[in-house]
């Protein structure tokens, strides 16, 4: 696997192209590969800017000292349900009769390995100071018994794990609504045992369903709405009460899925990626490998470029090159701190909710006097918070309760930890200690704020000089010693944690990203807003595509599936052989 693809830090003043893509994640290095491999332009036709010093956008794989093995800073995994990203990391089946052959798409090696999730058996759940296995819920209900805990729940709830719950309600919701129920009550099953639900709607019903949904519940204040246009904390505590959301929210192990987005929205998302039964998958060597790979492939073609440590300022149709090409773009070469002009004929803004907004708001395209409609539709998305911090122990601790792989759960601020891998021949081993979103984000950036750094230790195979490269990237003193104190307390007392070696920070709420992942906002017409943002104004060539505006937020596929649906309605590309013809990319 290659990751040193050659990056131009330098400029070119007045630089000539067709297609300008701003953005060096994985919407923009995809619609790059698929313009110049389709042969629509040549390479040096399609030129792709970004003010990072890496690819990947909020991909960010790392090695930390002392271990052999890729860790995640941002996105760390696929469903195999997502075709696209499966598919370029994985290959296509060679015929239906021998499916495990599989063609490459891309030239670079990405090994699929499992994302394991864990024994549900060793792994905790950690709430209200009271611990749990995370099956014991499932134990219960096995002996017909209701698990007991420090929430206060409705009779009708009592007994129900988290995910359990969250179907209930989606089921009840949803069976409430006779026109669902007529036609789509054979596809939503309620099961021999009364936590018992599953959901066998593919995203083509969902996306039948979503706009039309209403919320039919005679004694509620939110009768005969459309569920579009509810928040989900509202409609969450209006089905199981407010100690009910307490409960989701907190065993979930996601604020974000409970916040106040949009419920139509939410509910393919809680049965599709969070529900049992899902199979994630991961690449052996980093998960950002995807974004390197779909660069390479660009970059192979005589011409291409990808310019990095180049910010874009603003862009203009008002210039002297009008004549034969349409836009002009002003970029700031970070290194130099000088300003330089690029042309080109079509834009594509790659790029999330906080970098389009970090662009001049008063040029032609975003003035809100000029264009109202774009500016609402920016903001039809939340930015949802995240921040990770990796830490590095001299032996997996965690094995002595038990546990290999996979995450805990608490309500504690730190919210989850993941198991991230223990290197054979050292012992080192990672631990992802926090996965921090939403509410608990002002308690850890009280922290991240303090200037003394944490200071690394050496260790088996991991010299001080080499850790002290690291040096800019440690978590705060202060929040290490806050987050081991949570640490120790959601494992409790069987277990002896020793002091990590070395960490790593990531705060995605910084500049450009601005976020983590996105969700939609109640009472958008998502169906609309999807494709109004692929072109936003009729007679200019700008496309907006990526993560935030696609209807699979926090997922590579979904800025994939948005970028593809762009190539194939404003470039003229043909569905890739490759991708399953059946294969659904939304609205």
């Amino acid at each position: 696997m290659n990751k040193n693809t050659p990056l131009n830090p330098g400029k070119h003043p007045d630089l000539k192209t067709e297609v300008a893509i701003i953005g060096a994640g994985t919407s923009g290095l995809y619609t790059a590969y698929r313009l110049v491999t389709d042969k629509k332009f040549k390479a040096h036709e399609v030129q792709i800017f970004d003010m990072n010093t890496k690819l990947g956008g909020r991909l960010e794989s790392v090695v930390m000292p002392g271990m052999d093995f890729w860790g995640e800073l941002g996105g760390m995994r696929y469903l195999t349900s997502q075709k696209i990203v499966t598919t370029l990391i994985e290959g296509y089946p060679l015929s239906e009769e021998n499916p495990a052959k599989r063609i490459p798409v891309l030239k670079d090696k990405m090994t699929p390995v499992p994302f394991p999730m864990g024994d549900p058996s060793k792994l905790l759940m950690y709430l209200r100071k009271e611990r749990f296995k995370q099956d014991d819920w499932d134990e219960a209900q096995k002996k017909g018994e209701k698990l007991p805990t420090r929430y206060y729940l409705n009779d009708d709830d009592f007994g129900f794990s988290s995910d359990q719950l969250f179907n209930k309600v989606i089921y009840d919701v949803l069976m409430a609504d006779p026109w669902v129920a007529k036609n789509y009550g054979d596809r939503i099953i309620k099961g021999s045992s009364v936590y018992d639900y599953t959901f066998k709607l593919t995203s083509r019903d969902w996306d039948d369903i979503k706009p039309k949904l209403v919320y039919n519940f005679p004694n509620s204040p939110y009768d005969g709405r459309k569920v579009n246009d509810l928040g989900f904390w509202n409609l969450l505590k209006d089905q199981v009460s407010q100690e009910g959301y307490e409960f989701l929210a907190n065993a979930g192990g996601y604020y974000s899925n409970t916040i106040n987005w949009n419920s139509a929205e939410a509910f393919p998302y809680m049965v599709g990626d969070f529900s049992a039964g899902t199979i994630y998958k991961t690449i052996e060597e980093g998960y950002d490998s995807i974004a390197y790979a779909l660069a390479n492939s660009y970059m192979e073609h005589e011409g291409a470029c990808i310019w990095s440590e180049n910010k874009l300022l603003t862009f203009t149709k008002a210039h002297p090159l009008i004549n034969t090409h349409k836009y002009e773009l002003t970029f700031l070469n970070l290194k130099t701190n000088t300003q330089w002009k690029v042309y080109a004929n079509t834009l594509v803004l790659a790029m999330p909710r906080k970098s389009l907004e970090l662009l001049d708001q008063n040029n032609f395209f975003f003035n809100v006097n000029e264009n109202s409609v774009l500016n609402d539709n920016i903001r039809s998305v939340i930015m949802e918070p995240a921040f990770k911090i990796l830490m590095g122990f001299e032996y997996p601790w965690w094995k002595e309760l038990g546990i290999s792989s996979g995450h805990s759960i608490t309500d504690l601020p730190m919210r989850q930890c993941y198991y991230f891998g223990t290197d054979p021949h050292t012992d080192n081993s990672m631990l992802l200690g926090s996965y921090g979103d939403m509410e608990t984000e002002t308690f850890w950036k009280a922290l991240s704020d303090d200037k003394v750094l944490f200071k690394v230790k050496a260790a088996r195979s991991a010299s001080l000089q080499e850790l002290h490269q690291l040096d800019d990237v440690q978590a705060t003193k202060l929040m290490v010693g806050e987050l081991m104190n949570q640490l120790r307390e959601l494992h409790g007392p069987d277990v002896s944690i020793p002091e990590p070696y070395v960490t790593y920070f990531k705060d995605w709420t910084d500049e450009p990203f601005g976020a983590g992942y996105h969700a939609w906002k109640a009472g958008f017409s998502v169906e609309n807003v999807m494709p109004y943002m692929r072109k936003p104004v009729k007679d200019e060539n700008i496309h907006i595509c990526g993560e935030a505006y696609s209807d699979q937020q926090g997922w590579v596929e979904g800025a994939f599936c948005e970028a593809e649906k762009m190539l194939q309605e404003y470039f003229g590309l043909h569905r890739p052989i490759w991708l399953d013809p059946e294969y659904y990319l939304g609205w």
